[in-house]
């Protein structure tokens, strides 16, 4: 009789396994703490945040320097960027979990049977939750709220892009666990690993629960490709906004500006401007202009082309192509097309559209309706900016990422979605006939 050996293991993929080991050691620990435990942890984790925000500050200046020494986009350092009151702001997010309701032991569903069984599905933690993701150091701070919050050990691979801010992030953070009695082990990074560490966490299957890569699209299908850990896809956001017929000017202008300037590199700001050929004379020559004041670079279409040029006074745009639909640009950029009818922006968003937001604007209510329901993506708005798609905006705290897939979570995912249920069969004495 033979037996199979297990491959052997590098040092490096050997490491990680031993930080998800110890992660499900402490995940045990907080799947059975109470929330006040984890409530009292999160207010230390926001304070020691705070005490520690010129350490935290000054790592982020290193991790600056590289980013700016590197070419890297103003849109990705400012989604790098911390400052004291980003810190102040992100310690003030875990206060805000603290604040929300415990998710572990809902009882989601239950009933009694006719033969005397009680039955309830409650939820209960993930366990382990993995993180990848990249030049996002307050995301560092988020996984680790939301997992303690949902009972979960969180194990993060935030890039070499914040290596300096994830360091001393970290750090602060396992101290403050440590202060009030929780394992240290609740929070750990991989980040000395590097990339073969990231793909060692994609293969740890059995001891990591859930893997949630937050990123570009690279980074999310690489993950999605290669990971044998369950994972739960985040999407990139080429998100739309829809100037239907008859829409208001006065409240058109004002959506479109915020979902596209308000903060340019973050996966909820619009990319693709689609207007109604008759809302073109009301809206179209005033939003270019005020797009092209905001620094907005235009990539249109011939006939938004034409309006740029005679009605909106000459402001400059650039030929759209193919790729311009598609593009998540993540800076001052947006794409701009005239339509003829809702169903042609329906059918635009449909085949470029990456899943994650879109948003009407109009005064129709049957537009509205066809809107939400015939576009196959996680949030639809109706005369609102896509910017509003954010777990903070919608109630749910920090969010772990956005979920454009359709299985177990879609759309922000706050403490209810860091958790699975387990069915509960409450007898006396029960044998099946």
């Amino acid at each position: 009789m033979t037996t199979t050996a297990e491959p052997q293991k590098t040092d490096v993929e050997q490491a990680v396994r031993d930080v998800a080991r110890r992660a499900k050691v402490a995940g045990r620990v907080l799947g059975r703490a109470t929330r006040a435990t984890k409530d009292a942890a999160l207010h230390t984790m926001a304070d020691a945040l705070v005490a520690a925000a010129d350490e935290i500050v000054a790592a982020n200046a290193l991790d600056l320097e590289a980013g700016r020494a590197g070419g890297m986009s103003p849109g990705l350092l400012d989604r790098l960027a911390l400052t004291t009151a980003r810190v102040g702001a992100i310690a003030d997010a875990l206060r805000e979990l603290a604040g929300l309701p415990d998710p572990v032991g809902e009882v989601v569903r239950g009933s009694t049977l006719p033969n005397g069984i009680r039955l309830r599905q409650v939820r209960v933690p993930m366990g382990v939750v993995g993180m990848i993701y990249e030049a996002r150091p307050n995301v560092t701070v988020d996984a680790a709220g939301l997992a303690l919050k949902s009972g979960n050990a969180a194990i993060l691979r935030g890039g070499s892009a914040a290596l300096h801010s994830n360091t001393v992030i970290v750090e602060v953070l396992r101290g403050a666990l440590e202060k009030v009695g929780l394992p240290a082990d609740a929070v750990q990074s991989i980040d000395a690993f590097g990339r073969p560490g990231a793909v060692a966490l994609m293969h740890a299957r059995g001891l990591v629960d859930l893997l949630v890569p937050r990123g570009g699209a690279d980074l999310i299908q690489t993950v999605v490709r290669e990971s044998s850990v369950p994972v739960v896809e985040t999407g990139v956001g080429n998100c739309h906004v829809y100037v239907d017929a008859g829409a208001d000017p006065a409240m058109a202008l004002p959506i479109v500006l915020n979902s596209k300037t308000q903060r340019v590199g973050v996966c909820n700001a619009a990319e693709t401007l689609l207007v109604h050929g008759d809302a073109v004379d009301a809206f179209l020559p005033a939003a270019l202009r005020a797009l092209h004041d905001a620094g907005v670079t235009l990539h249109v279409d011939d006939r938004t082309a034409a309006v740029a040029r005679e009605a909106a006074g000459g402001v400059p745009t650039v030929p759209a192509t193919e790729e311009d639909w598609a593009t998540e640009y993540l800076s001052l950029d947006l794409a701009v097309r005239v339509v003829d009818s809702l169903d042609d922006a329906i059918e635009h968003i449909l085949r470029w559209s990456s899943g994650h937001t879109e948003a009407i604007v109009t005064a129709d209510l049957a537009s509205a309706e066809r809107f939400t329901t015939e576009l196959d993506s996680a949030v639809v708005a109706v005369n609102a900016s896509t910017r509003f798609t954010d777990g903070g905006q919608f109630g749910l705290g920090a969010e772990i990422g956005i979920s454009t897939q359709k299985m177990h979570a879609r759309g922000p995912m706050g403490l209810a979605e860091l958790t699975t249920t387990v069915w509960h069969v409450l007898g006396d004495g029960h044998v099946r006939p």
